[in-house]
Parts: structure tokens; C-alpha cells; sequence
């Protein structure tokens, strides 16, 4: 008997996908605990909940249940409780809660009304750190009456020039602080206070006595956003003193388990965005200038490798080895995440380098086991594990195993060309499930946002959806994307369409000529930067049959202010103000070029974007019906800018339902 035929994968199948948010492994290293989401189609929700399995390998264990989301588990030092947040009280409102490993019911810890962030067990288990920003009293007063919670806002005071983030809405008053829970008695404390700065980000030294922390002292933090440092507190609140570093950005201080160093992440300078993120370690006991561990190499750390999956294969901050002689740390580089170690006096080691992309990276207290999130182009992400003395690594976790064995997916090819000036690009070519090499082909071209960003070995929802309708799908990393070094990621500051734009169609060139591509069938898309690029594109060229422009950014003179990234955009354009040098923005800006265009267009945008305001994809839309251009505005209500990552399910199908119709008007 002949097996089932296997189907192609389809938008409808965000519904399916489950994904792995965290995995914690235990301090003993016997158990993994990890957050398993899925969506939820009768109410239009996602759930999450904590599973455990044995790090020997095993059948996982449902640990938590129910309709609500339990995240961020953390395993307390001794290994019998662990730490997450959940909404299983109040749907709208998160609370810290401990549960103990051997069974038993969760307890709440905290009762209180805001937004939780970063939290962090002190060595002795006696304690958590937690950052926490309360809401306003009068959102509070209104959620608890009715009458005012239907007549909702009357009016918003704003007062600070960075005064919401997308994904998030509206900044309350309050600022992010730092508070510490005795985990016994429940009894809270707020260590830091204030109306103008933030606390984030907080770790504890090893002797439980203080806390490393970063936060923006300036006088004005939104009009020098740049200058973050590391501050430590004593762990009963009281004054705090700065850690001298250099005059720049930085992120996730930890403290190496003899105390004698902090390890972070950062670089050198203000307004310089474009640079590659560092690994650093700063002397703690005694003054002295911090090193730049991964000075010697032009990588960038940290987490840059994007998907279409929201939440999956996280970041991680450094990690000391035991003897506080070396630091784990995340690279992204050449379209893969990787975790590499390297020593105080510079040398470098791989740990983790398979192609795709290495996440949410915990380690025992002996670091004899990695647990780790691994994904790849064929798959969104699961729990493995690493054994230090073999060096060898597990897969134990198959969550979608039964869609993926139900699904065929196409074949994804690298390749590396040379760029117009002579430099190294580096792209992927996805082809349908049942290519044939003798057949003539549609395609897309995918451009990526950010635009320090990068695509990479990594599962593409939207990718695989479209290969499935018969496109051949290919994407690259034009300079300006992050993975290649600083001169790749500098080379478009105050140049943008012009080195990005030369790359791109380059990388057009190149995929035009093989033998399956039809070149009179070809569309182009992009979300953010990637819209702004399809626009730059639909203004500079005919060579595209179709394009679906996302979230888009058209025209930077009126996006100046409007955007959460607000004035910072600033840095991008000569850190010059739209109107000491208004020529400069509006010759960088889509909308200008618009009236060439003769490509049919789709324009995708969110009602509540607040990283590229809805203004921005309307102008474009405007244009070409004005234009007689053939051209089409989808508005989805409700929705952030991540409407293709983090948006609701039934929208994110719609809107993938929208370009393949577009495409296949054009294109089939």
C-alpha cells in the first residue's frame, strides 16, 4: 500500500503550528522545562503552557494547563521550584507565579497592576528581581468601573517626545523600576523610583548583595537615547553607582560567578546604530577599562536571524563558564545564529554552528548540558540538548511532527554572487514542492525589514505558503543588513535606495537567468524597510509584473516624528531634522519616484502601526489611483506593525490570502 500523498502547506495552517516560546534546563541538568503557544481558531486567541521533559530524552510532560498563557519559566538555584508568569487570574493583567517542581499547585506571587519584564532568582533562591511599570491610577480606576471603562480615554497628556511603542500602545506615566520579591512571604519591595528614567534589565551578583542593572540617568533620555550604562544597587535599594564603561549603547549585564567581572553587550559611540554589536567585560571589584572580547572579529552579537513566527528562538545574555574565565554568547552571521564561547584573553571557540538558527541557550550548573531552541528552513524550532563532554547534541521535542509529516515543503538553495561593487551577497532560492527543472517558473522576490536585520537558515511561514501556490520564492541580504560586518551594515546610512537597491537587482540579475525563472512573471514584497524597498523598487523600475507593499515606510519628511523610532530616524539621514535639510529626506523618499510607476500594486497596512504610521501606506495607494494604477489598500484594524509575525491568526491568514490573490492575478 502506497502512502497517503502529502499536501502543501497553507495559510490556514497558523492554526496548526505549535511553537516554542523558552526552554529552561534544571540546575542539575536532569529536566528541561519549556513554553509550548498555540491558536486557538473558535476564539481567535493563543495559550500557552509549560512542559517538562527529560534532558536524557524522553516523553514530555504537560506540566501546566488551561486557556490562559504561562511564559518565561525560570528554574529556581535548588531545582524545586520555578518561577513563570501567567494570566490564569486576570486574562488582561500577568502576575508572577511559583510552582513547585514535585507537583502541586501554582502560587501567586505578586498582585499588581502593570506590565512585567525581565525577572531573575538571587543565588539563594530566597529572592526575585523583577522590573515592573505600574499603570496610571486613572487606567486603573477606569478598568474597575464599568461605566468608565465603556466611555474609555477622555484624553491622552503626552508630554515625553517618545510616548508609545508598537506592539505595546501608549506609555503610561509610570517608568519601568526595579523591584525584588521575597519568595517565601510574597512581600514586595521597589528598590528604584522616579518619574523620568527607566530600570532594566536587572542581575544579581553571586553573593546576592546587589544588582547590576541599565538605565538611561541622562536629563532627557528620549533626546539621548544612546546613553545607557550599567548601575548597581545594593538588593535592599539605597543609592547606586555607575559601572564606568564607554560613552554608547548596552544591554544585559551578568555578573561572572566570582564577582570580579560584569560581561555585556554594546558599542562604542552615539548615533552609530550601524555598528556591530560586542561582547565586553568590565572589571567590578576594581577600576579598570573594559574589554571587547570579540574585538578581533567582525561579527555581530546577539539574535538577528528573523522569521514569521512571533516569540520563537529568543535571545540570550552572556553566560560566564563556572571558572568565570570564558562567556557564551549568541552570532549572527551569514544567515545563521550560532553560539560561540570565548575566553578573557580572546580566544574564540564554537559551540553550536549547524546551519539555521540556535536560541534560548540555558545551562546547567556545571555546564555539563546546553538546552537549546533549533530551527532551520524546514522546520520552526524545538527543544535539543548539548552534552559538553561528547559534543554531541539531541533533538528532543517534535511539536509539529504531525503537521510537518502531512506537508511537503520545497527545497530551499544557497548561493552567493558578486554584488555590483564587487562585494559578496548572499542569498536563497526556495523553489515549489514539485519543481521540475524543464518547467518556466513565477517568482517573488522577498525583501526583509529592519533593515539591520537578516534572513537566513531559518522556517518562513509566508516563504513556504507561497512556494506551496507554485512561485519560486528568493530572498538575499542587501548592505545594510546586519550578518556581514559594518561596512555591509554602514554602507546605506544616508544612502538609502542607492547601494541597497543596486544589490537587490542584482540579485534580481542572477535569479532572471536560470532556465525555470519566466522573467515576464516576476513580483516583488517587502514588509517595513522591505516596503520601503517594494516602493523604491515600483519607482525605479517596470521589471516586476506585481508587488504587495507591507507596512511600508513612502515618505520620510512626513514620517519624521510620527514613528515610535520618532526623531531617532535622525541618525539615518545625516543626524539632520527634516527641516534643516528637507531635500535630503524627500530625495531618499519612494513617494518622490512614484510617478513612473506602472506596476500593478497591493498596498498592506495596520490601522494602530506605530513603527510606520498607516499615513505611509496610503500616500502610495493615493499615488497610484491618482496614477491610474492598477492598485488595491487592505487596512487590518486593531493590528501593530508585526501583524505577518505576532497578529491575530484570522487576520494573518487574510492578509497572506490577499497576495496570493494579487500575485496570482498577475503572475499565474
Amino acid at each position: 500500500m502506497s502512502p497517503p500523498k502529502k499536501r502543501s502547506i497553507t495559510p490556514e495552517d497558523l492554526y496548526e503550528i505549535s511553537l516554542i516560546l523558552d526552554s529552561q534546563i534544571s540546575p542539575d541538568g536532569s529536566q528541561i522545562v519549556y513554553c509550548v503557544q498555540r491558536a486557538v481558531k473558535k476564539k481567535e486567541k493563543k495559550y500557552s503552557n509549560l512542559w517538562m521533559i527529560p534532558a536524557a530524552g524522553g516523553s514530555p510532560s504537560q506540566f501546566t494547563s488551561g486557556d490562559q498563557s504561562d511564559t518565561r519559566p525560570r528554574w529556581s538555584p535548588d531545582g524545586t521550584q520555578i518561577a513563570f508568569l501567567s494570566n490564569r487570574i486576570d486574562e488582561k493583567q500577568a502576575q508572577l507565579f511559583i510552582i513547585p517542581v514535585s507537583g502541586g499547585e501554582a502560587r501567586k506571587l505578586t498582585d499588581l497592576k502593570g506590565t512585567f519584564e525581565d525577572f531573575t532568582w538571587s543565588s539563594d533562591g530566597k529572592k526575585i528581581a523583577f522590573v515592573f511599570r505600574k499603570k496610571d491610577k486613572e487606567d486603573i480606576e477606569r478598568e474597575e468601573d464599568s461605566e468608565k471603562e465603556d466611555l474609555g480615554v477622555v484624553s491622552r497628556h503626552i508630554s515625553r517626545v517618545f510616548y508609545k511603542e508598537d506592539g505595546y500602545g501608549y506609555f503610561p506615566r509610570e517608568r519601568k523600576h526595579l523591584w525584588v520579591a521575597a519568595v517565601e512571604t510574597g512581600e514586595l519591595t521597589q528598590i528604584t523610583t522616579g518619574s523620568v528614567h527607566d530600570e532594566t534589565q536587572p542581575s544579581w551578583s553571586p553573593d546576592g548583595s546587589s544588582i547590576v542593572f541599565c538605565s538611561n540617568r541622562s536629563e532627557d533620555p528620549d533626546l539621548d537615547p544612546d546613553a545607557i550604562e550599567l548601575w548597581v544597587i545594593p538588593a535592599q535599594g539605597g543609592d547606586f553607582r555607575k559601572i564606568e564603561t564607554f560613552t554608547g549603547p548596552k544591554s544585559n549585564p551578568r555578573f561572572s560567578p566570582d564577582g570580579k567581572w560584569i560581561a555585556f553587550y554594546g558599542h562604542q559611540g552615539k548615533h552609530v546604530n550601524w555598528k556591530v554589536n560586542r561582547l565586553w567585560a568590565v572589571p567590578y571589584e576594581t577600576p579598570g577599562e573594559p574589554r571587547n572580547l570579540t574585538e578581533q572579529w567582525d561579527m555581530n552579537v546577539g539574535g538577528y536571524t528573523i522569521n514569521d513566527l512571533p516569540g520563537t528562538l529568543p535571545g540570550i545574555p552572556p553566560e560566564w563558564s563556572p571558572d568565570s574565565t570564558s562567556v557564551y554568547f549568541q552570532v549572527s552571521h551569514h544567515g545563521n545564529t550560532t553560539l560561540q564561547c570565548v575566553t578573557l584573553d580572546g580566544k574564540l571557540e564554537s559551540i553550536l554552528e549547524e546551519p539555521g538558527v540556535v536560541g534560548a541557550c540555558t545551562f546547567d550548573a556545571d555546564h555539563s548540558r546546553i538546552a537549546y531552541l533549533y530551527g532551520n528552513m524546514r522546520t520552526p524550532g524545538d527543544v535539543w540538548v548539548y552534552t559538553m563532554e561528547h559534543g554531541t547534541s539531541q533533538q528532543l521535542t517534535e511539536v509539529n511532527k504531525d503537521l510537518f509529516q502531512d506537508v511537503v515543503l520545497g527545497e530551499a538553495e544557497e548561493m552567493w554572487i558578486t554584488g555590483p561593487d564587487g562585494n559578496d551577497l548572499q542569498g536563497w532560492i526556495l523553489k515549489p514542492p514539485d519543481f521540475q527543472d524543464s518547467a518556466s517558473y513565477p517568482s517573488i522576490l522577498e525583501i526583509h525589514g529592519g533593515p539591520r536585520t537578516q534572513y537566513g537558515n531559518i522556517f518562513m511561514h509566508e516563504f513556504h505558503v507561497l512556494s506551496a501556490q507554485g512561485y519560486v520564492v528568493y530572498f538575499c541580504n542587501p548592505r545594510g543588513s546586519q550578518g556581514y560586518g559594518e561596512a555591509h551594515s554602514q554602507a546605506i546610512v544616508n544612502r538609502w535606495g542607492t547601494v541597497d537597491y543596486a544589490d537587490i537587482m542584482s540579485w534580481v540579475d542572477i535569479v532572471a537567468n536560470l532556465p525555470y525563472i519566466d522573467e515576464k512573471r516576476m513580483g516583488v514584497t517587502g514588509g517595513s524597510y522591505g516596503g520601503y524597498m517594494t516602493n523604491w523598487i515600483i519607482g525605479h523600475t517596470d521589471r516586476f509584473a506585481a508587488a504587495v507593499t507591507q507596512r511600508s515606510v513612502s515618505n520620510l519628511t512626513s514620517m519624521y516624528g510620527s514613528s515610535d523610532f520618532n526623531w531617532a530616524f535622525e541618525e539615518e539621514f545625516g543626524n539632520e531634522p527634516p527641516w534643516e535639510n528637507i531635500e535630503n529626506y524627500w530625495e531618499q523618499s519612494p513617494l518622490k519616484y512614484i510617478g513612473t510607476c506602472t506596476t500593478p500594486t497591493l498596498v498592506i497596512h495596520s490601522e494602530n502601526d506605530m513603527r510606520c504610521d498607516p499615513e505611509q501606506g496610503i500616500q502610495i495607494f493615493v499615488a497610484l489611483k491618482r496614477r491610474g494604477i492598477d492598485t488595491e489598500l487592505i487596512l487590518f484594524p486593531e493590528e501593530f506593525h508585526g501583524l505577518s509575525r505576532g497578529g491575530r491568526t484570522d487576520r494573518r491568514i487574510s492578509r497572506l490570502n490577499h497576495m496570493i490573490r494579487w500575485f496570482n492575478r498577475y503572475l499565474q
